[in-house]
């Protein structure tokens, strides 16, 4: 397998365990932390917008790269066994049934609410306390 199918397995993987963990944080059966992670990482995952937009070199495939791949990772490590084997199941179906993943609206929120904190603390530097 090339490096290239490789990376096209693991990206297709990643879609795949974020839906998934839109389910498990939903299930009863999933503990709080790893639910306040899942919840984080499906909002950003399923957000149609991201927290450092793609145009901007390097830094606009960090999120995509690093942060959401590890918080997905660290979510399906603390999740229970059982409840990733029910969740990938509904996932995949979700998936077939309607060729795209979810959308997160709490996402959207999210990334808003990141960016308003960012220019309200660059403000702060520059002008100093109001």
């Amino acid at each position: 397998m090339s490096w290239l199918s490789a990376v096209r397995v693991w990206a297709k993987r990643i879609k795949q365990d974020a839906v998934m963990l839109w389910f498990a944080y939903r299930d009863p059966r999933t503990p709080w932390l790893p639910k306040m992670i899942s919840l984080f990482a499906v909002s950003y995952a399923l957000s149609p917008i991201d927290l450092i937009p793609d145009f901007i070199p390097v830094l606009g495939y960090l999120d995509d790269a690093i942060l959401l791949p590890a918080a997905i990772w660290l979510a399906v490590k603390l999740l229970p066994a059982e409840v990733i084997a029910d969740c990938r199941v509904l996932a995949q179906a979700w998936l077939l049934a309607h060729g795209r993943k979810p959308v997160s609206r709490w996402g959207v929120l999210l990334v808003l609410l990141a960016w308003a904190l960012v220019l309200l603390l660059a403000g702060w530097w520059l002008w100093g306390p109001a």
